[in-house]
């Protein structure tokens, strides 16, 4: 199933389509690392490849497309789960300075990020803090021209890869005093515990041990964070979607092949009229979820910068249809398909985690049915 059956909607550009295509192309030909063997290098790997080929301007450079990041991270995810997380991690890291980064800022990271020459990374969650941001408790203490940060964060994508992070602490008790700063890696009193996450990719936690930063690496104001982090992540929350898709779509045409090679009871199991049955709802939710994503990315990108329902229902209804499609694809693929290795236990693997991303399918719920309400005058706006 290529990308073309959707593509060519009027959503896109001619240039974002060329651009799907041509990426297509690249990942279908190249060797993507394994994160079996080595998740840090294969990290780095896709990240050297993605630099070299020009491709990363479109996740952290000006102007930024969410069309031309779904696009993307559909088509990686399609080919390779360590490409779509160097992406994706790139454009987080790199999406809080060019909403709020000064033009030091800017020029010290972004251009050494679409080259790859830079690994970025996001670092927000905390033991007792992730969809709700007003628990954050790492502490940004502030003397003079200097903060110290005391506390840990965990769940932090990069962890020992990334040269710097968009970190978020607290600067003030207030719900919303949280600030956003510029972390290099290498600190006195950093240091890093690795966690071991269902599918390979560098995680862990961040301790920090009065660890020193200058005024300079604050992003924004002070109090700022909030609304930095959101911001992204309101950007980012569609394209969690399209890579969603992206697995899907992947595991469809495992199943299609599966599905006409194998024999049963006198019969292909693509013969099969409950086979037949299977491959039709998978076909059909996942070209709903392709039209979701595409519908918030479209509209984003012309006009409506805050897209929380649009995002919400894209972002639940993929990650949930595509955890039912890749099961679906695991069943009709047998023993052999739930072995470790096989394409099917890997997609498998790689989509469970994106149904808790960047907010819980349950969130997302949530966040629909308040903007429903304030649509219907319900509540305040």
């Amino acid at each position: 199933m290529t990308m073309e059956d959707l593509l060519n909607l009027p959503f896109f550009t001619d240039d974002q389509r060329s651009f799907a295509r041509e990426l297509d192309v690249n990942a279908r030909q190249h060797t993507w690392p394994d994160p079996e063997l080595d998740d840090a290098a294969a990290l780095k790997g896709a990240l050297a490849t993605l630099g070299k080929s020009g491709s990363l301007k479109h996740a952290v450079g000006e102007p930024w497309s969410m069309r031309a990041n779904v696009l993307a991270r559909e088509v990686l995810a399609y080919h390779s789960g360590i490409a779509d997380l160097a992406w994706a991690m790139q454009a987080l890291g790199g999406v809080p300075l060019l909403i709020a980064g000064n033009d030091a800022q800017k020029q010290q990271i972004l251009a050494k990020a679409i080259t790859g020459e830079h690994c970025l990374g996001f670092a927000i969650t905390e033991p007792d803090a992730g969809s709700d941001l007003s628990r954050l408790s790492l502490r940004a203490q502030k003397a003079g021209d200097e903060y110290f940060l005391t506390g840990e964060k965990h769940l932090v994508s990069n962890v020992g890869v990334a040269d710097y992070f968009v970190l978020f602490a607290r600067t003030s008790d207030e719900r919303r005093g949280v600030s956003a700063f510029l972390l290099p890696t290498k600190l006195h009193g950093l240091s890093f515990e690795l966690q071991r996450p269902l599918s390979p990719h560098p995680l862990g936690r961040m301790i920090f041990d009065k660890v020193k930063l200058p005024a300079s690496a604050l992003i924004g104001d002070e109090g700022d964070g909030m609304g930095i982090a959101l911001g992204t992540l309101g950007r980012m929350r569609t394209t969690v979607a399209a890579a969603a898709n992206g697995f899907a779509r992947r595991a469809l045409d495992e199943a299609l092949k599966h599905a006409g090679q194998r024999e049963m009871f006198g019969k292909t199991l693509a013969e099969q009229p409950i086979a037949q049955g299977i491959l039709a709802e998978m076909r059909a939710r996942l070209d709903a979820s392709r039209l979701l994503t595409y519908r918030a990315a479209y509209e984003f990108d012309n006009g409506a910068k805050r897209i929380p329902m649009q995002a919400g229902i894209a972002k639940w209804q993929s990650t949930e249809n595509a955890q039912w499609i890749i099961d679906k694809a695991l069943q009709l693929g047998g023993g052999m398909a739930a072995l470790h290795g096989s394409i099917f236990e890997r997609l498998y693997r790689e989509i469970r985690p994106l149904r808790i991303y960047e907010g819980a399918s349950e969130v997302q719920q949530l966040v629909i049915s308040s903007e429903m309400l304030k649509e219907a005058g319900n509540t305040d706006g």
